[in-house]
């Protein structure tokens, strides 16, 4: 049997974590569907198209717990059963097997054409009709053709999506832990010699075991004497690691969709130089002052404002200073005083909220940086680490 790595989770969320298609209690879907309805209700539509793709969930698997493989399109109609149109035709058996609640049918040549029948039959009528999701232009242009103009509920959605419930913390907290396993595999195995292909390879074999799903392993290679890069990396290059080298990384993993963010610096061989020293105490005071006023109220500009020692000490950020998570990539987006990257919305933080503080902090010049951060859940009292590896930076002995 394959050795999993541990993870610090206790007995009831392991239990969560050993099912094999883990389903959330009928109360939870039932909120979120009620939440949906009264949405559609106050904008006089009577049915909606969810869509989903490629393996990110987000409305379908919110309103019906069936995580999309390739292409998934819900049919909602509030107080009716829902239909789910899939792809590809081996995908149906499962999605049956699994979404006994719902019609599954197979999504055909066409999913937007399986689902504008299955709407005339339902009596959809003009002027009615919605859609959340991503969904595809040429579909967009098809509900428009029938249905004269739909409604867009995805901004009502992701506000929805802001405060998360008791079930989806746990799932999130899940996910961090899967998060956490990467960079503890990281620390075990790193050394010269290693490519960011190999570092990929790593950061996945250590949640995969555990039915993780990978969403990012970027990562950051240069040397810290004669530095070029101060921001992860989305595309892995082929250069080895060697001594004296820096690596910055952002690591995301998922549990069915529901995932932790985890920013990390090592060192090869050697502490930190002076200067990477400076960026990353810069980056741990910057993470400290934005977590401290991270609590119920706390408005957008509050958390700009903490994070002004970065320029108190010469450096500015690359990366986004903080932003929503959970459900999608959430408001407040907001970057620190000297890299504001869009207007700071009027926007006050709510209990269940989840921020990924991220502090990339870099010299002004955009040769060298360090990262440093994670998801925290907002409480009433404050704010909650979802991750239990420790800050660093990390020295990996060579």
């Amino acid at each position: 049997m394959l050795e999993k790595p541990a993870l610090a989770l206790d007995a009831r969320l392991l239990d969560v974590l050993a099912q094999d298609y883990p389903r959330f209690g009928e109360a939870e879907l039932a909120r979120r569907r009620a939440a949906m309805a009264r949405l559609m209700a106050d904008a006089g539509v009577d049915h909606l198209i969810a869509y989903g793709s490629s393996g990110r969930g987000g409305p379908v698997y919110w309103l019906s717990d069936w995580l999309p493989t390739w292409e998934a399109a819900l049919v909602f109609t509030p107080g009716r059963k829902d239909t789910l149109f899939v792809q590809y035709y081996n995908h149906l058996p499962q999605a049956r097997r699994i979404m006994t609640q719902a019609d599954v049918q197979w999504g055909g040549a066409s999913t937007i054409e399986a689902a504008l029948i299955e709407l005339a039959r339902r009596g959809a009528k003009p002027l009615r009709v919605g859609f959340v999701g991503p969904l595809p232009v040429a579909y967009y242009k098809a509900l428009m053709a029938a249905y004269d103009d739909v409604a867009d509920f995805n901004r009502s959605y992701f506000q929805l999506r802001l405060v998360k419930s008791a079930e989806e913390i746990d799932r999130f907290r899940i996910g961090a832990r899967l998060s956490d396993a990467s960079i503890a595999a990281l620390r075990a195995a790193l050394r010269p010699g290693l490519t960011e292909r190999d570092l990929g390879a790593i950061a996945e074999s250590a949640f995969m075991p555990w039915g993780g799903i990978n969403v990012i392993h970027f990562f950051g290679v240069t040397s810290m004497r004669e530095p070029r890069i101060c921001v992860p990396c989305q595309h892995p290059a082929n250069r080895p690691i060697a001594k004296g080298d820096v690596i910055s990384c952002e690591l995301s993993a998922h549990y069915f969709d529901y995932g932790g963010q985890v920013l990390r610096t090592f060192s090869i061989g050697e502490t930190l130089t002076p200067l990477y020293r400076d960026l990353h105490d810069a980056a741990q005071a910057a993470f400290d002052a934005i977590v401290t006023v991270l609590r119920p109220g706390c408005h957008a500009r509050d958390i700009v404002a903490a994070s002004g020692v970065i320029e108190a000490a010469g450096f500015t950020t690359y990366d986004d200073l903080v932003h929503g998570y959970g459900g999608g990539y959430l408001p407040p987006v907001l970057g620190s005083p000297s890299r504001q990257n869009e207007a700071i919305p009027d926007m006050s933080l709510a209990s269940g909220m989840m921020m990924v503080v991220q502090p990339n902090v870099i010299t002004k010049d955009g040769r060298a940086g360090v990262q440093l951060g994670e998801c925290m859940l907002i409480t009433e009292t404050g704010a909650e680490p979802l991750h239990t590896t420790p800050r660093g930076p990390f020295l990996i002995e060579a």
